[in-house]
């Protein structure tokens, strides 16, 4: 979305849609989308490289990493997706290896679902990049149906 002053925000989730309950395998689906995110989003501060996040970064489980998002995190503000901190698998030496700084924004996000499988889920967050660590900007909940 691009909003005042050209300025684009980016976050996703999703819901569970119908009546009945969200079934195990979606809970667990997005519990680990949700925990991929929120370890990724711990790591954030001030100083930290690009490839540090790559390294460091919460690691999928191997039944994901065929599917996964194009990127573990990307920035977003007068451009999308640039810089792109990708997975260690797609990760390329040398390439895009700067450092965070206070005042930049980042989303965090994660596609979570296996090949051949029924269903995914599809969490993100944008960040400011602040002092002292990271202020969440989206204000948006997650669903409560498929957390309980």
């Amino acid at each position: 979305m691009v909003g005042p002053y050209g300025m684009c925000a980016d976050f996703s989730r999703t819901w569970f849609c119908g009546d009945g309950r969200a079934s195990d395998e979606q809970r667990r689906l997005h519990a680990i989308a949700l925990e991929h995110i929120t370890t990724n989003m711990e790591l954030l501060r001030p100083g930290i490289s690009f490839t540090g996040l790559t390294q460091r970064g919460h690691k999928l489980p191997q039944e994901f990493v065929d599917q996964r998002y194009g990127v573990m995190m990307h920035g977003i503000g007068l451009c999308d997706e640039y810089p792109a901190i990708y997975y260690p698998e797609d990760f390329i030496p040398g390439a895009f290896d700067y450092i965070l700084e206070p005042g930049m924004t980042l989303c965090i996000e994660a596609y979570i679902g296996a090949v051949g499988g029924r269903e995914g889920v599809k969490l993100e967050e944008q960040v400011l990049i602040t002092e002292d660590g990271y202020e969440k900007l989206t204000s948006c909940p997650f669903d409560a149906a498929l957390m309980s």
